[in-house]
Order: C-alpha cells, then sequence, then structure tokens
C-alpha cells in the first residue's frame, strides 16, 4: 500500500473515533478536556436543559440529596419542607463576593410553617440584610421571617457579601 492511502486511512479513523467520542460525551454533559486529562482542541460541551419540574428554581444542588418526606394526605409539614437554595451573583463594586439565598416552603398541605431556623455558624454580611427577612440570633442559629408563618409555596430570597459562601441548613420549624 502506498503511503497517501495508509495518511487517508488513519486521518478517517481519527476523525470517527473523535466524533464518536463527542456524541458519546455530549449526552453526559461532561468536559471532554478532563475526562481524558488531554485539552482535546479546547472543546467543551455544554450540559443539558437544567430547568427543574418544582415550581422554583435552584441555584446550586446541593452534594446531598433532599430527604423527601414519607407522609399522607392531611399530615403536618416537616423541616424536610423548607428548601435552601442559593448561589453566586455579581460581586460588589469593592469586589466582595455576593450570594442570592432563596428559602422555599415546599409543604402542600397546612396553613405555612413557622418558626423556622436555621444553621448558619457565623453568618455575617458586607451588604445589609433586613432583619425581618434573616437575622442571626446566636452562633449557628439564624431566624427567618421574623419567626413569622412562610405560606405553602412561599419564597424568601436575600443577598448577602462575604468572601465565602455559608452553609445553610433547616435547624427546625413549627408547623401549623
Amino acid at each position: 500500500m502506498n503511503r497517501r492511502f495508509l495518511l487517508v486511512l488513519f486521518s478517517f479513523s481519527f476523525a470517527v473515533l473523535f466524533f464518536f467520542l463527542v456524541a458519546h460525551f455530549s449526552g453526559q454533559g461532561k468536559n471532554i478536556s478532563s475526562s481524558f486529562g488531554l485539552k482535546l482542541l479546547g472543546l467543551r460541551i455544554k450540559q443539558g436543559n437544567n430547568t427543574l419540574p418544582t415550581p422554583y428554581r435552584k441555584l446550586i444542588r446541593g452534594g446531598t440529596a433532599m430527604e423527601e418526606p414519607n407522609r399522607i394526605w392531611g399530615e403536618k409539614c416537616t423541616k424536610a419542607d423548607i428548601v435552601i437554595n442559593q448561589g453566586p451573583t455579581a460581586p460588589l463594586p469593592s469586589g466582595i463576593p455576593t450570594y442570592t439565598v432563596e428559602i422555599v416552603n415546599v409543604c402542600v398541605t397546612g396553613s405555612g410553617i413557622s418558626g423556622i431556623h436555621i444553621n448558619c455558624g457565623w453568618f455575617s454580611s458586607a451588604r445589609l440584610i433586613n432583619p425581618k427577612i434573616f437575622k442571626r440570633l446566636t452562633y449557628n442559629d439564624c431566624l427567618v421571617n421574623d419567626g413569622k408563618p412562610l405560606v405553602n409555596g412561599g419564597t424568601l430570597s436575600f443577598q448577602y457579601a462575604n468572601t465565602f459562601l455559608y452553609p445553610l441548613s433547616v435547624s427546625r420549624v413549627v408547623c401549623s
């Protein structure tokens, strides 16, 4: 065989392999360059449509799965019905990163959840937050909505500014 035929065969094989890899990884939303440790033509494949079927949007998906309550119709809500989502937003003019927090009541029964307390560490912000929406009472205890009920399907949101994202989780609630 001559060299020209081998070169064409090699090029064609490489092209088929490349398109196979692109087709394979595009369905999984992965970055080809990080999968193989190569900077393969600088190609990044975007993740697919990340819209959620729920009535709210998630800013960041946590590493742990949300515990779904196992309830019969008419039972009271639990702290698992309060979902906290947060994600980065545009920094302050001084360069301090900002984060938006959404606190959502996903309960469908009862008249609302009140007395929502959040594990928040030494939460602080360079941006003023309305204390009727969110305030730190003591270390690792923040109060939402001034202790008033958050109606079913209701959402509270606020922004804070700090050099790092605070891990926020629900510690306790009062179900009515």
